[in-house]
C-alpha cells in the first residue's frame, strides 16, 4: 500500500464493482447504510473522514501520498483542497471543462458531496467530485473520486436525496468526456504527477 511506505506517489484507477463507501466516523446504523443493504449494493469503510458516497464500475479513484515530513504537506493540509486537488483540475481542463475546489453545498450530511465537510470539485456549477484524508504518523493521503456517471434513481433511494440536490451532482459523461475509463485514468495519473512535481 502506498501509505505503508510513506514516499511521494500518485494513483488513479478504476472502479469494477458498484459499492457504497462511508468514512470512519459514519455509525454502522446510519439510514443508507441499511438501504444499501436491502438494494443489495456492498458497503466499505474508508480510513477516511466523510458519509457515504455511491461509487460506480468505470469512476475513477485518484491519491495523492506524502511524507508528513515533506515541504508540501504544510501545517494547513487539511484545508489544502484545491493544491492537493490541482492535478485534477489539470486533467479537467484538457477535457475542455473549467473546474475548481469549492466549499460543498451543505445541503444533505449523509451525501458526501452534499454535505457541509471538506471541499468539492465543482463544474459549471455542480458538484462532480470530492476527496477526503487520512493521516498516520508517517504520511498523508489524499484522495478523491470523479465519477463517470451517475444513478439518480439508485441516490434517491439510498440517501433519500431530492430533486434538487440530485441536480446538483453531475458526472463526466453528463459534461461530454469521451474515452475509456481506462485512458481517463492514464490521464488523470499523468496530472497528478505534473501537478505534485511542480507543487
Amino acid at each position: 500500500m502506498i501509505l505503508r511506505r510513506a514516499v511521494p506517489a500518485v494513483r488513479a484507477a478504476v472502479l469494477v464493482d458498484r459499492a457504497v463507501s462511508y468514512g470512519v466516523g459514519v455509525p454502522p446504523g446510519a439510514a443508507y447504510l441499511g438501504e444499501a443493504a436491502r438494494a443489495g449494493v456492498a458497503t466499505v469503510r474508508r480510513s477516511t473522514g466523510g458519509t457515504g458516497v455511491l461509487h460506480a464500475a468505470g469512476d475513477l479513484a485518484w491519491a495523492v501520498v506524502l511524507p508528513r515530513s515533506d515541504p508540501r504537506v504544510g501545517t494547513g493540509y487539511v484545508h489544502a483542497y484545491a493544491r492537493l486537488g490541482a492535478g485534477v483540475v489539470d486533467f479537467l481542463g484538457e477535457q475542455g471543462l473549467s473546474s475548481g475546489w469549492v466549499d460543498p453545498p451543505g445541503s444533505d450530511p449523509d451525501y458526501c458531496l452534499l454535505s457541509a465537510r471538506g471541499s468539492v470539485l465543482s463544474v459549471e456549477k455542480k458538484v462532480l467530485g470530492g476527496a477526503a484524508q487520512h493521516v498516520s504518523p508517517d504520511a498523508l493521503l489524499h484522495t478523491g473520486i470523479v465519477p463517470m456517471e451517475l444513478d439518480r434513481p439508485l441516490l434517491r433511494t439510498l440517501f433519500r436525496l431530492s430533486t434538487r440536490s440530485l441536480e446538483r451532482l453531475t458526472s463526466l459523461r453528463e459534461l461530454g468526456v469521451d474515452g475509456t475509463p481506462e485512458s481517463l485514468a492514464w490521464k488523470l495519473a499523468a496530472h497528478l504527477s505534473d501537478a505534485l512535481a511542480r507543487a
